[in-house]
């Protein structure tokens, strides 16, 4: 929901740093996967309960996953083998942040963690599922031309998706609270991403 107006305000920090990086010849997929790894350490960094570093492992890691989309448009090397790379590993790291929390304390935290994971799985599959369509048919959104993938809107996306990881490791205490409501807004964006998808792709159905 809040992507469409934070992702503007970061075009710009990010090809400044995208063009500090490119100076030294790194390429945007070593810059997506130094993201990630970087954004794994937050699994373990959450089981021994070090959250502080964990969220700044998660934080460097949205910064690397910003960063390399930039820098693959600032050399002229976007490619669909990176965005598939970028996208994939993207859904890992966020199943890994949500293990780690159910890692850290499993009699207080597993139950909403399990709930949150069966949330990401809707809204990761009726995202991925509808781009694919999307590319079937053409489709675009020229609000969001920085995306490997078309981007189909809902009550959270990306920037929720962040805000919802700081709060964790903010107040570990609450994330059985945290995550439940989360996984309902999760939920609530499946439901609209279904129907809006299918209404959308049967509306093309017809027009045809």
């Amino acid at each position: 929901m809040l992507d469409r107006w934070t992702m503007p305000l970061t075009q710009a920090p990010l090809i400044r740093l995208a063009t500090w990086l490119a100076k030294y010849q790194i390429r945007p997929d070593q810059m997506t996967l130094a993201a990630f790894l970087i954004g794994m350490l937050a699994l373990p960094l959450l089981v021994m309960e070090w959250y502080a570093l964990a969220l700044a492992a998660i934080l460097l890691n949205r910064l690397g996953d910003g960063v390399d989309g930039a820098l693959a448009r600032l050399i002229q090397q976007p490619s669909d083998a990176g965005g598939f790379l970028d996208i994939g590993l993207d859904f890992v790291f966020y199943a890994a942040v949500v293990l780690g929390f159910a890692l850290a304390d499993p009699a207080a935290n597993a139950l909403a963690a399990a709930f949150l994971l069966f949330a990401f799985i809707g809204t990761g599959t009726s995202f991925l599922a509808f781009a694919i369509m999307a590319t079937r048919h053409g489709l675009t959104r020229p609000r969001f031309q920085q995306k490997a993938f078309y981007y189909l809107h809902g009550l959270t996306e990306g920037t929720e998706t962040i805000l919802a990881f700081v709060a964790f490791c903010l107040w570990p205490g609450h994330f059985p609270l945290l995550a439940v409501l989360f996984a309902v807004a999760c939920l609530v964006t499946t439901a609209t991403r279904l129907w809006g998808g299918y209404h959308t792709l049967r509306t093309l159905a017809v027009s045809h």
